[in-house]
């Protein structure tokens, strides 16, 4: 259902950026105030998700689908808000996943929702599920992003490949035209069609953590992203917000 998602355009929009340490660096690249710069009915809030303590660090498919499919509803799973509580505040909430991500292993061949393991077969179950469930708030819009890229000297061409095939699924498949779920294709913008952290969005070569200018550039984008989907224009509008 898009008319939730595009009345936003036309209203107060409330963002709620779910995120850890890369996420911040596109934050301190200036998103705020590109967002918010001469619109005083939309404001953008941060927030670490999950946090370090009780829950821990881990904001990857399992995550999310642990915190919002398994433990849903009120109150709160281990101090973090289930979607019913921020779609209480919140009309637009836009969520990623840390660069650990991309360290996909090789499926098993049993797939199952309720693994951590990090792979295909288990992060599409946890997807599909999550899909569902954000299904059920359709009033509010989902922005999620494309998995964040590892640099090349810390994983393998194999786990580059699983993990752009992750993403391909996620936009090829996942992604549907006309609901209430949009796209940032964040590693699109990271690897510009590889599979890596490109070498001159690097920090170092062994740290996933894009750069100060990639980050600042990375905000640009994604500040048009976000206003193209409250436009009401975010199935047509392209996916890195270039």
């Amino acid at each position: 259902m898009k008319t939730g998602s595009e009345a936003a355009g036309n209203s107060e929009a409330k963002i709620l950026f779910l995120h850890h340490s890369t996420g911040g660096l596109v934050w301190k690249g200036g998103l705020q105030e590109l967002v918010e710069a001469g619109n005083p009915s939309l404001t953008i809030t941060e927030q670490a998700f999950p946090k370090s303590e009780p829950y821990g660090w881990k904001n990857y498919p399992y995550d999310y689908w642990n915190i919002w499919v398994r433990n849903a509803g009120k109150p709160s799973y281990q101090e973090e808000p289930t979607l019913e509580e921020i779609t209480d505040s919140y009309n637009v909430v836009m969520f990623k996943h840390c660069f650990p991500v991309s360290h996909v292993l090789p499926d098993t061949g049993n797939p199952d929702v309720s693994s951590e393991r990090k792979s295909l077969e288990n992060y599409t179950l946890q997807y599909a599920a999550l899909k569902k469930k954000l299904h059920e708030f359709p009033d509010t819009k989902f922005i999620v992003w494309t998995s964040a890229a590892l640099v090349e000297e810390v994983t393998s061409e194999e786990e580059g490949k699983r993990s752009r095939e992750f993403v391909d699924w996620v936009k090829g498949e996942w992604d549907t035209p006309g609901d209430n779920i949009f796209l940032w294709d964040f590693h699109a913008l990271e690897t510009e069609g590889g599979l890596f952290l490109k070498n001159e969005f690097k920090n170092n070569p062994k740290d996933s953590h894009p750069n100060e200018a990639f980050s600042e550039m990375a905000a640009r984008c994604l500040t048009a992203r976000i206003h193209s989907i409250l436009e009401g224009t975010g199935d047509r509008g392209c996916l890195t917000g270039k």
